[in-house]
């Protein structure tokens, strides 16, 4: 068959991540799987255009923010499948076979995968468990944990949410109840908690998805998410 699917990876200043997260697709590609890589960047600073060359991708770049990054590489996508991944997250060795079922007997749901971080010791398996109860259990996957959906799928809902942050939350709660586990691993990088700190990073998420549910605009969280002070 046609090889089916695109992955889309935005980036922003991610060239040095990008080389271990294709490797990790590259079973996809021989087995028959992948068509297209596609890097939609959002005004990186780095060598990533020469990288996305290396790796043979279709490469687009526009305004930084993940949710418009990902809508402009679904545009740029020609396949019937779509596989958004972030770019510092690892799909395990066995990911081909649950995908494949996924597209051959579910072209009406969207897929996740089981999170884990690249880290050892019991905070990184708590907070990766505690991420996975909640895409199970409140059909809250995010978007570190990968999502394989059909484009019919996606237009369905009005096409990919484009907002800055919180992105994946906004698609989540569309797609309810048409959201299943892939039984495949998203290993992904553990630096943000580990520079702030595995319960403060936490908490800081779990304050940004209240605040987010509460009303406030994305634009107005990402300088609390990027822990930077908001500008004036």
């Amino acid at each position: 068959m046609t090889a089916p699917l695109t992955v889309i990876i935005p980036t922003l200043n991610a060239a040095s991540q990008l080389p271990a997260t294709t490797n990790a697709l590259l079973c996809g590609v021989t087995d028959g799987l992948i068509a297209t890589l596609v890097i939609s960047d959002g005004g990186s600073t780095d060598d990533i255009a020469n990288v996305a060359r290396e790796l043979g991708a279709t490469f687009i770049t526009g305004p930084k923010g993940r949710g418009g990054q990902i809508a402009r590489g679904i545009a740029a996508a020609k396949t019937p499948w779509l596989l958004i991944l972030h770019a510092d997250t690892h799909l395990s060795d066995d990911w081909t076979k649950p995908a494949l079922h996924h597209i051959t007997h579910h072209r009406d749901k969207a897929g996740w995968f089981h999170l884990r971080f690249r880290a050892e010791g019991f905070m990184p398996k708590l907070v990766a468990k505690g991420a996975n109860l909640r895409a199970g259990l409140l059909g809250l996957p995010y978007g570190d944990q990968g999502l394989l959906i059909h484009r019919d799928l996606l237009e369905q809902l009005g096409g990919y949410p484009t907002l800055p942050l919180m992105e994946d939350v906004a698609l989540a709660q569309n797609l309810k109840g048409k959201l299943v586990p892939l039984m495949a691993d998203a290993r992904t990088s553990a630096a943000r908690y580990q520079k702030d700190g595995w319960l403060r990073r936490s908490c800081k998420n779990l304050v940004t998805l209240a605040r987010y549910r509460l009303g406030t605009p994305p634009e107005a969280l990402i300088a609390a998410y990027e822990g930077k002070s908001p500008r004036k």
